[in-house]
C-alpha cells in the first residue's frame, strides 16, 4: 500500500526530485527526466534516528570469534543505523483531471511547484487548492515543494508564495501544511524532506 504520493503540474519537477530521494548520486547538472505519463513508485529509504527513542538499556554486543579464542582485538564494527523505506506514487501532471482516484487511504501528500515558472504558477495553485478542498484530504499532512531553486533568484520564493495566496490560505483550511525550498540538482532542502517523510 503506497501511504503518499506526489502531485504536481506537468514539468514541475517530480520525477526529478524522487530521483534525487531514492539516489541523490543519480541527478547532476546533465540530469534529465521525461515528463511522467501515468504513474511510478519510488522506494526511499533513509536512516532513523534512534538517539533518546528509549532509555533502555543496550545488550552487549554479540563476542566475536577471536574473542571467543581469548584474543585481544581492536577492529570495532561500524555501527549501520536502522533504515526506513517509504513508497511514494508519483501521478502525472497530466492526469490532474483524475487524480482523485488516488486519494483514499493517502496519508501524506507531496505537492511539488516549479518556482522558476511564474507563468505556471497560477494553474498550480488552483491545482493546489482543489487538493485541499478534497474531503478525503482533510486531516492528510502536505507538503509544498518550492523546487528548482537552483533555477530561482532569490525573490521567487516569496513571489510564488504570494501568487499561491500561501498566507491567507493557511488561516482557511484544516491541514498542515510544510514548505520546503528544494533543488534536486544542488541536494538543497531534501534533507528537509525526509524528516519529513519520517515523521508518522
Amino acid at each position: 500500500m503506497v501511504s503518499c504520493i506526489c502531485l504536481g503540474p506537468k514539468r514541475s519537477g517530480k520525477t526529478h526530485l524522487l530521483k534525487a530521494l531514492q539516489d541523490t548520486e543519480q541527478i547532476d547538472d546533465n540530469s534529465y527526466s521525461t515528463p511522467t505519463i501515468g504513474t511510478n513508485i519510488y522506494n526511499i529509504v533513509f536512516p532513523i534516528d534512534t538517539n533518546g527513542d528509549d532509555n533502555k538499556p543496550k545488550p552487549p554486543p554479540p563476542k566475536t570469534s577471536e574473542e571467543g579464542n581469548g584474543e585481544a582485538t581492536n577492529t570495532k564494527k561500524k555501527k549501520i543505523p536502522p533504515l526506513k523505506s517509504i513508497r511514494v506514487l508519483e501521478i502525472g501532471g497530466a492526469m490532474a483531471p483524475i487524480w482523485r482516484q488516488y486519494f483514499n487511504d493517502v496519508k501524506k501528500l507531496m505537492y511539488v511547484v516549479d518556482t522558476s515558472n511564474l507563468c505556471q504558477i497560477s494553474a498550480a495553485g488552483v491545482l493546489f487548492y482543489s487538493i485541499l478542498a478534497e474531503p478525503r484530504l482533510q486531516k492528510v499532512r502536505i507538503l509544498l515543494v518550492l523546487s528548482k531553486m537552483d533555477y530561482a533568484y532569490r525573490q521567487m520564493r516569496n513571489e510564488a508564495l504570494l501568487m499561491l495566496q500561501m498566507s491567507k490560505l493557511q488561516k482557511e483550511i484544516r491541514q498542515n501544511i510544510t514548505i520546503i525550498e528544494v533543488s534536486p540538482v544542488t541536494r538543497v532542502g531534501l534533507d528537509g524532506i525526509y524528516n519529513w517523510l519520517k515523521i508518522p
